[in-house]
């Protein structure tokens, strides 16, 4: 290994390369320095991807030694080498170890689904559980990465006042209120959501946090265009994903996964639900950076799920290659409500990717597919029947998983990594309104009896336990052996 990576010991636990980061347009590639946050690009309107100038560097490290490096890692007890930044020069090799802000992120399980489900579906599947992380959504991963280059940005400038500014569908706005107040002075967090179209409990969490909660009628679109406009013309913070910082971190999804089968990423197929697109984005551009270095020697394939309710990138590569034409849409109440996003931010971040993608892995190394509102919400509770505890968006996954299997996008021993991207709690209103048949009828979704659950009542209100415990108990377990169909012994 070359003097640019330092192997982590005890005694050296912190890399010792530093790259040079810099702003990318992806419209016009126009290059900006690091040294200020920038959201789009001052010459054209368009996303940025970040890139190091001195990725070459890198390449003097052989793949043995990269991945000899990022699992030795795993053992350290650093705090500013865990979770996402173990692949610290991979993403944001600018930052001062005393800048990185780690709250337990990353580092999620990938978990294999059982023989029932495997066998029910036709493919090897696994979910890797995105809701693990602390603020239960994958948004911490580049939440992560987005609040320790600013807190770089304040300890450098000296700001004696930050204000953060994100719109949501809720996971954003519960991880940006979660890490800034953890921050603390001089950040302080402002959300903006869409009115009646966040769930209880996501709503609750940037409450808690003490973050102000501005609520506007409309939907996610609506939001992000006040969030931008206020990016433009006042002195704020913005943590959606038009933030590149937020993208650099969410790319250790990839690391990870790849990490996980032993850095053999061959015969694998990651499916991932395209919202605002920009873990999507990170997704391609994380084991983009794997292949170039060699740590993988082939790229897996990546799929993205979209819901016929918000399907804006699906139509765009549902058209013939050289014809193709992007347009926003209008969305749908979707129970993928975290992907219900008509006009996704980082679709040219997409764009530009994929076809970097196809490039190197091929043609179908990465597609997408469009599914209904009906095969999503009863793909979580296949799911999470099943022992796993995925959120819509994941079962959006899984749908898309068997839309991929109808279409002939995988190969039969083709392993698929579904991104199961909250906890299933966050999202739990809507299987109980299955259950209880209360989704409305734009949700176009019929529940089915042999999937709805409800709790039974074991005897009469009046038979509530009184002076005679022991009698209670004796009929309570009588019905219950009943219900059952116990024998006694």
């Amino acid at each position: 290994m070359t003097h640019h990576v330092t192997m982590t010991t005890q005694d050296r636990p912190f890399s010792t390369y530093r790259g040079a980061m810099e702003y990318v347009c992806q419209a016009c590639a126009s290059r900006y320095p690091s040294k200020e946050l920038h959201y789009t690009c001052p010459d054209c309107g368009g996303v940025f991807l970040l890139k190091d100038t001195r990725f070459e560097v890198l390449k003097e490290t052989p793949p043995a030694a990269w991945r000899e490096l990022f699992d030795a890692r795993r053992a350290s007890r650093t705090p500013a080498m865990q979770g996402i930044f173990l692949f610290y020069e991979l993403m944001a090799p600018i930052l001062a170890q005393e800048d990185i802000v780690w709250l337990g992120e990353g580092r999620t399980p990938i978990v294999e689904a059982g023989p029932a489900l495997q066998s029910r579906i036709g493919q090897r599947l696994a979910f890797k559980n995105e809701g693990q992380n602390p603020s239960g959504s994958f948004k911490d991963r580049g939440m992560a990465c987005a609040f320790s280059y600013l807190r770089s940005l304040i300890r450098q400038y000296g700001w004696q006042e930050v204000l953060t500014v994100c719109a949501s569908t809720g996971d954003t706005s519960a991880s940006a209120a979660m890490y800034a107040a953890y921050v603390g002075s001089p950040v302080t967090s402002v959300v903006l959501l869409p009115r009646n179209r966040v769930t209880p409990q996501q709503l609750s969490q940037p409450l808690g946090s003490g973050a102000v909660v501005l609520e506007l009628p409309g939907v996610f679109d609506d939001c992000m265009q006040v969030v931008e406009h206020l990016a433009d013309h006042y002195r704020v913070a913005l943590l959606n994903s038009k933030n590149s910082w937020r993208i650099l971190g969410q790319e250790s999804y990839a690391f990870e996964v790849a990490q996980w089968y032993g850095w053999d990423t061959a015969g694998k197929a990651v499916f991932v639900p395209i919202g605002n697109a920009g873990n999507i984005s990170a997704v391609l551009s994380g084991f983009l950076k794997l292949a170039e270095l060699g740590i993988i020697e082939s790229l897996p394939k990546v799929i993205g799920v979209q819901s016929v309710h918000a399907d804006p990138v699906y139509r765009y590569y549902a058209q013939d290659h050289g014809q193709r034409r992007y347009e926003p849409v209008a969305v749908e109440p979707s129970v993928a409500q975290a992907a219900m996003i008509g006009n996704p931010v980082s679709f040219p971040r997409v764009r530009a990717l994929a076809e970097a993608y196809e490039r190197q892995g091929g043609r179908g190394s990465f597609g997408v597919v469009q599914v209904h509102e009906q095969e999503i919400i009863e793909g979580m509770l296949q799911a999470n029947r099943h022992g796993h505890i995925a959120c819509t968006q994941g079962g959006e996954c899984l749908a898309g998983l068997i839309k991929a299997r109808q279409e002939g996008m995988l190969e039969p021993g083709e392993i698929a990594v579904l991104d199961a991207t909250a906890h299933s709690l966050k999202f739990i209103g809507f299987q109980q309104a299955y259950f209880e048949r209360s989704l409305g009828p734009e949700y176009e979704i019929t529940p089915r009896e042999e999937l709805i659950n409800r709790p039974e009542a074991i005897l009469a209100e009046e038979d509530r336990p009184g002076a005679d415990r022991s009698g209670f108990v004796l009929r309570a377990a009588r019905e219950i052996a009943n219900r059952l169909g116990l024998q006694g012994q």
